[in-house]
């Protein structure tokens, strides 16, 4: 029963409307055509039917209180309007609801407007968030006004169908639309888009994106930008200088890969005045995030470091991984070093990083992003020593912020399968505390993990 029910959760899951489901009304799905990881959490309970666990629900708990007053995304909602349509901008009215109006979760509510007609508003939107204020913006263009809304390469905006002000249709029947979100988290993006795509965005086109991602349901994104300016400031308490990282950051469209630890100073190095444009950028793109009712997802430290670490702490157990490319069979690139988890430097710097996050961008987010060997071999299949670099990875994290959930990607799982059988799984999953771990299946559409993990050994993951 468990299964069935699951598979049919998992069905509606992958049609749009959008990422929302109605409670009140019948709603025609459509396929999506963009990659968007919705977030299944399970209960390691086998009597339960609840998707939901009561660590999960202590998390939203705590990421609630972290939002911005009901006034500030109640704004950020009509500044995104009127981004998107202009001549409408006094045609919605928009305001921010208790998710107990919703059944304590996430919705939102479309209504007439039951003043006079005029120049005013004439539908009234109101959300549980700003994101949630702009899906139903969406919902309604959509499937009131035939509009569409897109990235530009798969059709772009197309709203030429909503008709004027004053003549925007009104809801019929029940004269009131009530959809809740199925699932608390929609996910989006790659640590990788940020080479692939992000790279040389500035502020404008960052701003078309998260206007996209609001009213597509994203409230959960990547947010990565500037990291090495950050990195800075942490590696320089350790003595390492900034020509010593000029060895050690990757050039810009080669940063995913050097954040990872799968290569170093290739296309580099990076320009002091680079870093700070990029750290400016990234003040931007939070504010926004986080004013539209967003909760950023931060990078951590993995223990990738800097060579330069093993002449200024010769005693330091560092390990050199493994060649992941070469150029020419040239390996001065390739070759980069992991810290030991059990040595004292590895807390000390995973801790310094989050907390000069903090100290930057002040207490936003209790979710942090970390990949351990992406597409690196561990330097041992002891479930013992990769139970400990779980573990010395979170607790890093938490003491920098006693409140932190580890994002992982599960890309390791199927790209090193061969590695990744269950005692190792086990380990790594297991080595943190249950909700403080969540797993990205990223590669679910093609090559579903969970299905032969036991659903991640009953670890929350985002499908």
């Amino acid at each position: 029963m468990v299964i069935t029910w699951l598979w049919w959760y998992l069905h509606i899951l992958s049609y749009h409307s959008p990422s929302l489901v109605t409670s009140t009304i019948k709603l025609t799905m459509r396929p999506i055509k963009f990659v968007l990881l919705v977030l299944l959490i399970l209960s390691i309970h086998s009597q339960s039917l609840s998707l939901q666990h009561p660590a999960i629900d202590t998390l939203l708990h705590r990421l609630d209180s972290l939002r911005p007053t009901s006034s500030v995304q109640e704004s950020a909602a009509k500044g995104l309007l009127h981004r998107l349509i202009p001549t409408h901008s006094h045609s919605f009215e928009f305001s921010i609801i208790s998710k107990d109006v919703c059944g304590g979760i996430s919705c939102f509510i479309i209504e007439n407007y039951d003043g006079p007609r005029g120049n005013g508003p004439e539908i009234v939107i109101k959300g549980t968030t700003g994101v949630e204020i702009a899906s139903g913006l969406h919902w309604y263009l959509k499937y009131k006004c035939n509009a569409h809304v897109s990235w530009d390469k798969t059709g772009g905006i197309q709203i030429a169908s909503v008709p004027l002000p004053g003549h925007l249709p009104r809801l019929e029947y029940s004269k009131r639309i009530l959809i809740r979100r199925p699932v608390p988290w929609n996910y989006y993006q790659n640590v990788v888009t940020s080479s692939y795509s992000y790279v040389w965005w500035g502020w404008e086109r960052w701003e078309r994106e998260i206007d996209w991602m609001a009213l597509q349901g994203v409230n959960l994104p990547l947010a990565f930008t500037g990291q090495e300016a950050i990195w800075l400031k942490v590696f320089k308490r350790f003595n390492i200088s900034k020509e010593d990282l000029d060895d050690y950051f990757g050039g810009p469209a080669f940063l995913a890969w050097a954040r990872m630890g799968n290569l170093h100073a290739w296309g580099g190095p990076l320009s002091k005045n680079w870093l700070s444009d990029q750290l400016i950028l990234q003040k931007q793109i939070l504010s926004r995030m986080l004013e539209l009712g967003m909760t950023p997802v931060l990078p951590s430290f993995s223990g990738n470091v800097p060579s330069a670490l093993r002449k200024i702490y010769p005693a330091a157990n560092i390990t050199r991984l493994d060649n992941w490319n070469t150029v020419d069979g040239d390996t001065r690139w390739c070759c980069t070093y992991l810290l030991n988890p059990s040595d004292p430097l590895f807390i000390k710097i995973g801790e310094a990083f989050i907390k000069q996050q903090i100290e930057e961008y002040g207490e936003i987010t209790n979710i942090y992003n970390c990949d351990t060997f992406n597409e690196n071999t561990p330097p041992t299949s002891e479930p013992e020593y990769i139970s400990s670099l779980g573990a010395a990875v979170y607790k890093a994290m938490s003491k920098g912020n006693k409140n932190a959930v580890w994002l992982m990607q599960g890309w390791l799982f199927s790209s090193d399968s061969e590695f990744w059988k269950p005692p190792q799984m086990k380990a790594l999953l297991h080595s943190v505390p249950f909700g403080k771990m969540i797993v990205l299946d990223l590669f679910a559409d093609v090559k579903p993990i969970w299905k032969t993990s036991a659903q991640f050994y009953g670890t929350p993951y985002i499908w």
